[in-house]
């Protein structure tokens, strides 16, 4: 089992930045590629991006990139999500979750966290 947390959701007006931060606890952290997603209220959950277990690789999706940048620390078993230039259509729950795949599937996630809110104000 692996236990994910995540941390540093809240509101920021629009043009503004927030990193959000997950934490994992129980298996070997560096053995799991990690991804965050996330689900604005009455839609489907949605991929954001992926990191690989190493940190060399990372995958956006297209609404994402050059705004968003995934990263990781192995040492500190902390996986981030920085997002600049955040828009109000950004506003959703954001997860992240681990997969023995680098993937943007859903059901290629073991293990999820609870989510943290992000509210963009315009």
């Amino acid at each position: 089992q692996v236990q994910l947390v995540e941390s540093g959701g809240g509101l920021v007006q629009a043009g503004g930045s927030l990193r959000l931060s997950c934490a994992a606890s129980g298996r070997t952290f560096s053995n799991y590629a990690m991804g965050w997603f996330r689900q604005a209220p009455g839609k489907e959950r949605e991929f954001v991006a992926v990191i690989s277990r190493s940190g060399y690789r990372t995958y956006y999706a297209d609404s994402m990139k050059g705004r968003f940048t995934i990263s990781r620390d192995n040492a500190k078993n902390t996986v981030y999500l920085q997002m600049n230039s955040l828009k109000p259509e950004d506003t959703a729950a954001y997860y992240c979750a681990a997969s023995d795949s680098f993937g943007s599937r859903l059901p290629e996630y073991k293990y999820w966290g609870q989510g943290t809110q992000v509210t963009v104000s315009s």
